[in-house]
């Protein structure tokens, strides 16, 4: 099968790329000639999504969007598999080349600022369905920015964005969360997929790891993400002295990644740091290798994030590494964090920094209860295989090509 993937960036900015360097080499494998489409080429400070030897890559900011249209379509794909473009109208002109399935990892068409989160009064997800009742929450709810011409701007975006949505031969999604999202804003259920999600194949030396107990002077705990405000860093900081005090042990957070508020948080985990007892260091963005090694070393990784994340596949990832998780209940990470099981969740409507603290201490009161964390982590992170992925998204693809769906 000759596959068109689509996407606005060709470097590893977040998720979504993150997931097509996977996912690409492995189409690769079975046999399907990969060609790849984007818009343009940033930041350029972040690593290129590596193709297999010979395949063709075209982008609209260097060759303009009808000559970079002209070279899709002359190479005369079978499928366009599509993650996202910035311009509604190029991606329009994609979905005319060949059928077209679409990965939704984010509220793409269904939110004006994509987050699908009120900051005001308090914090808390929103479940409203995308429309024109959405300008009425913008400025007193917080949506987004207080710019009236960037909240107009954003609205017409994403309502063209829903309607691609809508016409897509296929909906894919990575959580049931987002599925429901779907068929919410107007998806018909028999185009909406929920994938199961793709482990990295560097992880899979960590599976097979055993479980040991671990009886630390000192607990290890791993922040991994963009540091914005939606991402929770400013909670987690909050929660850590509740933490200190009730488990009297020292901790040792390590937070690796970079964004918008990275100096607001290492000046507020400045002021923490008043004895030995609690350490706390920020790495910058880290490579694939320094990342499983963070998780070697890590006993629990808090996962704060405020706004419902479409999946958040760091959880099974650091449960290849029997690694639990304390994060908000909310979104997709319900697909993957269970209770009491591989980790402990707190309330997240709203999510406070009291509540985040008391899950991080159910995870590490005892040695015993971390092990048996431990263990289920990797039992249940064992669940989002490659292969299990991969299998489940050849099969729409032939479904899509064959008409059936």
């Amino acid at each position: 099968m000759r596959l068109a993937i689509i996407n606005w960036s060709n470097r590893k900015v977040g998720g979504a790329e993150k997931y097509l360097a996977d996912v690409i080499p492995e189409l690769a494998k079975l046999g399907h000639t990969v060609a790849f489409w984007h818009e343009v080429d940033e930041p350029l400070e972040r690593e290129r999504i590596a193709l297999p030897d010979g395949a063709p890559m075209w982008c609209v900011s260097e060759l303009g969007a009808a000559r970079a249209l002209a070279a899709l379509r002359a190479w005369e794909p079978d499928l366009i598999y599509a993650h996202g473009l910035l311009d509604p109208e190029l991606e329009a002109e994609t979905m005319r080349l060949a059928p077209s399935v679409f990965l939704a990892h984010a509220y793409y068409g269904m939110c004006i600022s994509g987050t699908k989160t009120f900051k005001s009064p308090n914090v808390e997800p929103c479940d409203r369905r995308f429309g024109l009742k959405c300008l009425a929450h913008y400025y007193p709810r917080r949506c987004g920015g207080l710019n009236p011409l960037t909240m107009w701007s954003d609205f017409r975006t994403q309502s063209k964005r829903l309607k691609l949505l809508q016409s897509y031969d296929a909906v894919l999604t990575l959580s049931e969360h987002m599925r429901n999202e779907c068929l919410k804003h107007g998806i018909i259920a028999e185009r909406a997929f929920d994938l199961p999600a793709l482990k990295s194949p560097l992880e899979t030396q960590a599976d097979s790891a055993t479980t040991e107990l671990r009886a630390r002077d000192a607990w290890r705990l791993l922040f991994v993400g963009r540091m914005d405000f939606l991402k929770g860093g400013h909670l987690l900081l909050e929660a850590l002295p509740q933490v200190q005090s009730t488990l009297a042990r020292t901790l040792r957070v390590t937070f690796a990644g970079d964004g918008p508020e990275r100096k607001s948080l290492e000046a507020q985990a400045a002021r923490l740091q008043s004895s030995a007892q609690l350490r706390i260091d920020f790495t910058g963005w880290v490579d694939r290798a320094r990342l499983d090694a963070l998780l070697e070393e890590t006993d629990l990784l808090v996962f704060p994030s405020l706004w419902p994340e479409p999946f958040g596949l760091i959880g099974p990832e650091a449960g290849t590494h029997g690694v639990p998780v304390a994060a908000f209940a909310s979104g997709g990470t319900r697909d993957w964090l269970i209770d009491g099981v591989n980790g402990y969740l707190a309330a997240g409507d709203p999510p406070t920094a009291e509540g985040l603290a008391q899950a991080m201490i159910k995870c590490l009161r005892s040695p015993a209860v971390h092990q048996s964390l431990r263990h289920r982590a990797r039992e249940i992170a064992g669940r989002f295989t490659q292969r299990n992925h991969l299998t489940a998204l050849s099969h729409i693809f032939e479904q899509v090509l064959e008409g059936r769906v």
